[in-house]
């Protein structure tokens, strides 16, 4: 207390000072609308230049929820590039009950009314009753029941961990199967393929990456749908890959896009994997060598998606089991159901 007082003793001349300049310059603004438009203007000006760096600042420190935000929007975004296989059917009829024979009723949501010619240059809509009695029997039974899919979004996730230069490579993910994310779904980004998850736990995922030897992904070519299957060999720079199993009578062009096959349970069809940069064929040998630059630049690698698993791999092990997968897919899909190994 004592040095508060000495202070104040000491400065009261400086203070007493400022005190008046502010009331001088309040009746001076006061009495004056010139100087009091002049003097808020200016204050206007700087008060806005001070809250943009505040803004700045702020903005800056929110960085990082703001990239989670991007991401989460760009998820469900590009999920609209893979919808289910039933999204955009719609039944033609559904189940009401029983006839007294025990035949199950439809109510047709569509009914048939084929045009039926009653005069020349006249038409009427006149229900076909052996139109209607056909679909009675026959309705859209993929729909019925509780087939049909519910839409899926793909879930973000940050690449913590990469690794480039061994022969089995892998990335590590912050999401997990708290996150609702399963071993072998099908890793992406906006680039194109990534890898595939082997391994979860509660908030983390690892990913053998498509630089992975063992790795096998069902392709085709865009242009003629000719398939095939991607593979990583070692020896390869982490920007290229190698395309197998395309027969040597395939006219093939540099600059030509791969994509997935949708032939395995792990990617959707159509997701870019690279394009054709090189091939040559071998007179000794029925396939062509066809070398990719892939899309992804795994070394810059950050921000990934994990596509949900839509549920065939039930129909693929028993295409695989009979032998009606293509010999050039069949590698590609034993890979998706065992994963490649550590």
């Amino acid at each position: 207390m004592r040095n508060l007082l000495a202070f104040l003793l000491r400065y009261q001349g400086v203070m007493l000072f400022v005190l008046l300049e502010v009331v001088s310059l309040y009746f001076f603004l006061t009495n004056s609308s010139y100087q009091r438009a002049a003097f808020f203007n200016s204050a206007n000006a700087y008060m806005g230049v001070l809250l943009a760096r505040r803004t700045q600042v702020a903005d800056y420190f929110r960085l990082a929820e703001l990239n989670q935000q991007l991401v989460a929007d760009n998820a469900q975004l590009r999920r609209q590039l893979f919808p289910p296989d039933f999204s955009r059917r719609e039944a033609d009829s559904l189940p009401v009950g029983r006839d007294t024979l025990g035949h199950v009723v439809y109510r047709h949501l569509h009914p048939a009314t084929p045009q039926v010619l009653t005069q020349p240059g006249q038409s009427q809509k006149t229900p076909n009753p052996k139109l209607l009695t056909v679909n009675s029997f026959r309705p859209d039974t993929l729909l019925l029941g509780g087939t049909r899919q519910a839409d899926r979004t793909l879930v973000p996730a940050r690449v913590i961990n990469n690794s480039l230069r061994q022969v089995d490579n892998y990335l590590t993910l912050n999401v997990g199967s708290a996150d609702g994310v399963q071993p072998d779904r099908g890793v992406i980004s906006a680039a194109g393929v990534v890898g595939k998850v082997q391994a979860v736990s509660a908030h983390y995922a690892r990913v053998a990456s498509v630089l992975h030897s063992k790795l096998q992904i069902a392709a085709r070519l865009k242009r003629d749908g000719t398939i095939g299957s991607v593979g990583w060999p070692e020896g390869l720079d982490f920007s290229h890959a190698l395309l197998d199993y395309i027969p040597r009578q395939t006219k093939l062009v540099v600059g030509d896009s791969v994509v997935t096959s949708g032939y395995s349970s792990v990617f959707p069809a159509g997701v870019f994997i690279g394009t054709v940069e090189s091939f040559k064929t071998e007179p000794n040998k029925n396939f062509s060598t066809v070398k990719l630059r892939l899309g992804v630049d795994f070394g810059r690698l950050t921000y990934v998606y994990v596509v949900p698993t839509p549920p065939r791999a039930e129909r693929d092990s028993l295409e695989q089991h009979t032998g009606e997968l293509p010999a050039s897919v069949q590698k590609a899909a034993q890979a998706a159901k065992g994963g490649p190994k550590p």
